[in-house]
Order: structure tokens, then sequence, then C-alpha cells
């Protein structure tokens, strides 16, 4: 017996070979995107001491990006092997993902912008089929892009400051996210519409886009949701609400289960309940169980109240 409406604390690459095949309506989850951003996204064996370091720059820079990223062509032969590393580990859980989907069912990822490709080369390996790339518009983003006049300047370079006025290292802001799209195939010869009668999976409501996307083409793939207070505060890589209930009512419905093998602070849990849906969140930390629990007895208190 499974039971439903619940946080486990553990490896989920681990408990989810306990689950049963075609099980799940849906898996919603914000996987680490493996770049670093703490302890827990670091999924590679690189060894560089100065992988996570950070510059004294970066210290007194009034707490943005604590600690030191990689420059794209890596510092060594190590750091060039992690997309691959990344890969391996998206592959570590894709087969099992895969496994206890219903035939029809859908996957959606968060992904990072620099490593998606790798986890959608795994999820495909495993047999999932990629349907499509969505966007999450989001209200802000910080810059980290850095004028090379400045860095000249600082070598008292003024000739080649002056020459590179106007340019800047690194990356444009990061104004969207990816949500990758998976779908597990359903019978060979079949039809969407006959695996919707038999596993009530596989098609998408239009309702949904319309009752919660914020963007100007509600029915676009580029979604775009209205952040609360609520929506900061309990993890470093949380997600809004609304974007969680976008997500969950647009491929299932009522009492359909659904799955957060990485749940950190719990939101896909906390929009499932509100939805009505039932929800299995795992998580490694302790901590974000807990954090995850109070906030679901402080969002069933909200609404018990109104």
């Amino acid at each position: 017996m499974i039971k439903l409406d619940t946080f486990i604390q553990g490896n989920s690459i681990e408990i989810i070979k306990n689950f049963p095949d075609d099980f799940f309506h849906a898996i919603i989850s914000d996987i680490p995107y493996g770049i670093g951003l703490d302890d827990w996204d670091i999924l590679h064996e690189n060894k560089n001491s100065a992988y996570g370091g950070c510059s004294p720059a970066q210290i007194s820079g009034g707490g943005l990006f604590k600690r030191r990223g990689k420059p794209l062509n890596g510092w060594s032969e190590a750091d060039k092997k992690i997309p691959l590393e990344y890969q391996q580990w998206c592959s570590k859980w894709s087969k099992d993902w895969l496994r206890i989907l219903k035939p029809g069912a859908t996957c959606f990822i968060f992904a990072g912008r620099r490593y998606a490709h790798r986890c959608i080369t795994a999820l495909e390996d495993a047999g999932f089929t990629f349907k499509d790339m969505l966007a999450w518009e989001k209200d802000n983003a910080p810059h980290r892009a850095q004028r090379l006049s400045a860095i000249y300047e600082r070598r008292d370079d003024f000739e080649n400051a002056q020459k590179w006025e106007g340019w800047r290292v690194a990356n444009l802001r990061p104004l969207f996210e990816p949500i990758l799209w998976f779908q597990k195939p359903y019978k060979t010869g079949g039809t969407i519409a006959d695996n919707v009668l038999e596993n009530e999976t596989g098609a998408w409501n239009e309702k949904a886009l319309q009752k919660y996307n914020a963007h100007e083409d509600s029915f676009s793939n580029i979604l775009k949701v209205n952040i609360t207070q609520e929506d900061h505060g309990f993890h470093p890589a949380q997600k809004p609400l609304k974007l969680m209930e976008i997500l969950i009512s647009l491929v299932t419905k009522e009492n359909q289960i659904i799955i957060d093998p990485f749940m950190g602070s719990g939101t896909t849990c906390i929009a499932a309940k509100k939805l009505k849906r039932h929800y299995i969140g795992i998580d490694l930390e302790a901590e974000n169980i807990k954090i995850a629990d109070d906030r679901l007895n402080f969002s069933a208190q909200c609404e018990f109240s109104l």
C-alpha cells in the first residue's frame, strides 16, 4: 500500500524503485540544475578546490552570487566533464520515472538553461517523448554581466577600457527558465483519445491556461504568473505557487496522483492539495520536510479561515 498526501525524507532515486509501475498521473519537479548553486546542486566528481569558492568581490558584493561560477569553457579538463556527468546523473533516475507513470502521463521538469539539453537526452534515452519546452517568464532577475571596460580599468589599461566601452562578459539577463515537457508513450497503435479513455492521461486542459496564465497570449507556451510574498524565502530555488498550479491543472484532474521527487520546500505538493490532487513529495533534507509541513499546515489554516 502506498500512503498518499505525504512527504518522504530520503534519496528519491532509491525510494522510487519501490513504487509500482503505471501508478502516477504526473511527475512535476524542480530538479537540481547541476550549476553549483549549493552543495545539493553539485552533481559531479570534480575535485577542483576552486569550484564553489568565492572571490573577494563576491564576499563584498552585498549577498548576490556568493559562490564562484564557472566560465563556459571551464578551468580544467575536469570542469569540461560537468555537463556529461549531469546527464549521467539524470540517467540514474529517468528510467524509474518512466516506469511509475501511467501511459500518456506527463513529466514536467524545471531544468537550467545551460544543461537542459543533457536532461532531455537522458530522458529520451530512457524512453520518454520530449513534447515541448515551455518558458516561465520571470518578473525580474539579477544581472551579473560585468562591463569589459571595468575589468581593463582595474588593470590600469585605459586604452582598451575606452576601446571596449559598452561591451560585457557573461550572459544576458536570465528572464526565463525552461520547463521541459515529457510524455510517457501510450499504447502502440492507439491514439491519445483512446489513451485518455483508458488512463485519463495524455491531453491538456485549455481552461487551466485561461485561468492561471497571466501572459498576454494565455494559450502560448510562455507562462507568466503574479508573484506573492509567499513565493520567496523558503528555498533558494523556490518556484511560485501559481506556476505550479498551472502545470498541475494543465495535465491532471481532481483526485489524480502527482509525485515530486525533488520537492524542496514543497510548493508542488501544496499546489496539488489546493487543487484537490493527491501528492507524494520526496526530499533528502529533513529541514525541507519540516518547511513543507509548516507551509502546508499554514495553507490549510488560511483556507479553513476563509
